[in-house]
């Protein structure tokens, strides 16, 4: 029966995940679409609903190639691996009641999401392509710079709220969201976010007209898919991530079960159309403006900020967003 237990407990968990990641693809193109004066997918299904569904099947069941001089094992777990870190994320965000509540789950969180970056270098490496190692090079690069200016935001919000515990950072913004009392800083993390999910305008890994498809252009049927859909995982994730810290979770219907769930599904679609809406409307940008962008704009304004925080949790004991 244990057993039995954790099998549900797993698809109950992965199939509404997957089912987001599909309709997120229709919705994106749907929404581009709409936003470039055409209709998008409308030939599959009523309003091309199934849409997700058909291109799903068709990368599952075209053939998997791999390059007669790549490394067999490496090649084929890197996606696996980039896959199971963007699910397992899912296990700790407080929608409801998080499958996993730990008192250290935010410094969790942001070392388990630092972790793809060695899926990503394992795929480019792996593949023994110059293309797919210059992609993964780049998209590592991109990662690890920005995930700095992230990791001091969070900071941040640490020593206002006095906890690592997620929960007890929803909590926290009972009377007034990070958004607000920290906007500069809500700012920064949703900039941030479109470079640490490879969205444009900081889709610098999937350049077409320099390195093709970035890291994965070795990849076809499966394999493209599971990176696929891990990185749509990741999409939907952030901004979770973001609502949780900055919009209050389900803030102000937190103790009313069915109206938390809809609150924060509100909330993180309205920051994904928001990626939707800048991928439509800005072009992409050099990666030597990515890089200044992060090192030269970013990181400096996220260490003063961080050294206003401190000061003044130690000069006035203040561990509430009041500023």
């Amino acid at each position: 029966m244990t057993y039995i237990f954790y099998v549900l407990e797993l698809v109950s968990f992965l199939v509404p995940v997957l089912l987001a990641v599909a309709f997120l693809t229709l919705v994106e193109r749907k929404v581009l679409g709409y936003m470039q004066f055409r209709k998008g997918p409308k030939v599959v299904g009523p309003y091309g609903l199934l849409q997700p569904f058909a291109d799903g099947l068709k990368l599952f069941i075209k053939e998997t190639l791999k390059p007669s001089t790549a490394s067999p094992y490496l090649f084929f777990f890197a996606p696996l691996l980039f896959l199971a870190l963007a699910l397992l994320l899912w296990k700790f965000m407080p929608v409801n009641t998080p499958t996993i509540n730990l008192q250290l789950s935010l410094l969790l969180v942001l070392g388990l999401s630092s972790l793809s970056v060695y899926a990503i270098l394992g795929s480019g490496w792996a593949s023994n392509s110059k293309y797919s190692l210059l992609g993964a090079i780049r998209a590592v690069a991109q990662t690890i710079s920005y995930e700095i200016s992230l990791a001091l935001i969070l900071l941040s919000l640490i020593l206002l709220t006095r906890t690592f515990n997620l929960t007890y950072i929803v909590n926290a913004q009972q009377f007034s969201w990070f958004s607000f009392s920290c906007l500069p800083l809500f700012y920064i993390w949703f900039v941030s976010t479109l470079a640490e999910t490879n969205r444009a305008p900081f889709d610098l890994t999937e350049g077409e007209s320099e390195i093709v498809s970035g890291y994965n252009v070795e990849y076809a049927g499966g394999p493209f898919a599971l990176f696929f859909i891990a990185e749509y995982a990741k999409i939907i994730l952030m901004n979770l991530f973001s609502v949780v810290l900055f919009l209050g979770g389900p803030s102000p219907f937190k103790e009313i079960f069915p109206l938390k769930t809809i609150i924060i599904g509100i909330k993180t679609t309205l920051l994904i159309f928001t990626f939707l809406w800048v991928r439509a409307a800005y072009p992409r940008f050099r990666y030597d403006q990515l890089m200044f962008l992060t090192w030269k704009s970013y990181l400096p304004f996220a260490i003063g900020r961080l050294c206003l925080v401190i000061s003044f949790v130690v000069l006035f004991g203040i561990s509430l967003p009041l500023f």
